[in-house]
């Protein structure tokens, strides 16, 4: 799996001019599975999700969690995170999860986080989603665990 990262103020997702979630400050978490990527590698994405240490300290040092922040993580699906540009210019996408197996990843991903105690939004699967945020920093990390892309 893999999730790239903002730290942010605020974000937003939207559908089809509908609201469907929304947070304050915390994460924007686009998340993409691969296929060998297992319910194991959803849980330990959401710890370290909770845990990741980008919020500013005291002494202005990037040294607490979401969690210690009280904040929230907004969590949206991201399929083209397996996207390969190393051929031509346009991307292919054999390295993504047919939606059949990323969906109830990405599921556990949100649940897990829920039962780790942070607040979640999320997008909503298979929709072409608008996202909006306002990234704080700028911070902005790739994080992977778990499996390869095939192909």
């Amino acid at each position: 799996m893999r999730a790239l990262v903002q730290r942010v103020t605020e974000a937003a997702v939207t559908v089809d001019d509908e609201l469907v979630g929304s947070i304050g400050e915390g994460l924007c978490a686009f998340i993409g599975v691969t296929h060998d990527d297992t319910p194991a590698d959803a849980r330990k994405l959401a710890a370290k999700l909770s845990k990741l240490r980008v919020f500013r300290d005291d002494e202005d040092r990037m040294n607490r969690s979401v969690l210690d922040i009280g904040g929230e993580i907004l969590v949206v699906s991201q399929f083209t995170l397996y996207g390969d540009t190393s051929s031509g210019n346009r991307p292919g996408y054999s390295g993504a999860a047919r939606p059949e197996v990323a969906e109830p990843l990405i599921d556990l991903v949100a649940d897990a986080l829920v039962q780790l105690g942070v607040g979640i939004a999320a997008g909503r699967f298979r929709a072409d989603m608008d996202v909006r945020l306002l990234n704080q920093g700028p911070v902005t990390l790739l994080l992977e665990v778990g499996g390869t892309p095939a192909g």
